[in-house]
C-alpha cells in the first residue's frame, strides 16, 4: 500500500452481495485449512510461487492475514507496526506476519489457525458493515495506476482471494491435487472475471476450463481466449505472463 498521488475515481467496492463474500470467505479459511492439515514434514519446506516463502512462511502470513481480520487488536497493531517500518506498505505488512508467526510448530500454527479462521469471517462481516462503504486511507497501485479501495471491497473479496491463491501455490509447491468445485471456487473464479473484464472494458470471448471454469463474453470483434480457471487466475494476478488482455491486472 502506498500514499502516491490520490486517484479521481471513486473507490473501488466489492462485487459481491456481503452473504455470498461471508459464505466464500468461510469455505476458503476450511479449505485452507484441511490443506495445511494435510502436509507431510517435507511439504511444509517446499519453496513457493512467492520467492521469499516457502510452504511454513507462506502459512505464517495466512495466519497473519487471519488474525488481521479476526481482531481490532491486531489490525490496529499490524497497521501501525508496519506503517512504522516504511516501503512499500503491503510487503512490510505481510513480511510482519511472517515473522509473528515463526517460532510456531505446524502443530502449532494448525491449532492456531483453527481457532482464528472461525473468529475471523465474523470479524471481517462486523467491519464490513461498520466500515464498509468507507475508503481506505492508502492507495494501491494496480496496473500501474494509483487507486482506492474501500474497507468493504478489502473484507468481502481481497481477503478472500488472498487465502486463495496462496492454496494454489501450495498446491503448485507440494505436488498435490487442488481441491476445486463450481459452488465455490466457480463463484470467486466468475468475480475475478467481472472485474478483468470491467477494467478492460473490451470486447473478448473468454472461455476457462475445469471445475472453476465458464464462458463468458462482452460485445463483438474481440479476441477469443481459452485458457485453464486457475492459471488464468495466476496470470492476472502477476504470477503468469499475459499478453493483451490477459496483461491486464486484477489484484489478490
Amino acid at each position: 500500500m502506498t500514499t502516491a498521488a490520490r486517484p479521481t475515481a471513486p473507490p473501488r467496492g466489492s462485487l459481491l452481495d456481503r452473504d455470498t463474500a461471508m459464505r466464500l470467505a468461510a469455505t476458503e479459511y476450511g479449505r485452507f485449512l484441511d490443506q495445511l492439515r494435510a502436509l507431510d514434514a517435507a511439504g511444509w519446506e517446499r519453496p513457493t510461487d512467492c520467492r521469499l516463502w516457502d510452504v511454513r512462511a507462506m502459512a505464517g502470513h495466512c495466519l497473519g492475514m487471519a488474525e488481521f481480520a479476526a481482531s481490532l487488536p491486531a489490525f490496529v497493531r499490524q497497521n501501525a507496526v508496519a506503517g512504522r517500518r516504511g516501503g512499500v506498505f503491503i510487503d512490510a505488512l505481510t513480511g510482519l506476519q511472517v515473522e509473528d508467526q515463526a517460532t510456531l510448530t505446524p502443530p502449532q500454527l494448525l491449532a492456531r489457525y483453527a481457532e482464528v479462521a472461525q473468529h475471523a469471517v465474523r470479524g471481517r462481516r462486523r467491519r464490513s458493515v461498520l466500515a464498509g462503504w468507507l475508503p481506505m486511507p492508502s492507495t494501491e497501485t494496480v496496473n500501474g495506476m494509483p487507486e482506492r479501495w474501500t474497507f468493504g471491497y478489502l473484507f468481502e473479496t481481497i481477503l478472500t482471494r488472498d487465502t486463495w491463491m496462496h492454496r494454489v501455490d501450495i498446491a503448485r509447491a507440494t505436488g498435490r491435487d487442488l481441491v476445486l468445485t463450481p459452488e465455490h471456487d466457480g463463484a470467486l473464479v466468475a468475480d475475478v472475471v467481472a472485474e478483468w473484464a470491467a477494467r478492460h472494458g473490451s470486447p473478448h470471448a473468454l472461455t476457462l476450463a475445469g471445475p472453476a471454469g465458464g464462458r463468458w463474453t462482452r460485445g463483438s470483434g474481440g479476441p477469443e481466449l481459452e485458457l485453464d480457471a486457475v492459471e488464468f487466475c495466476r496470470v492476472v494476478s502477476g504470477r503468469g505472463d499475459g499478453e493483451g488482455l490477459l496483461g491486464v491486472e486484477v489484484p489478490f
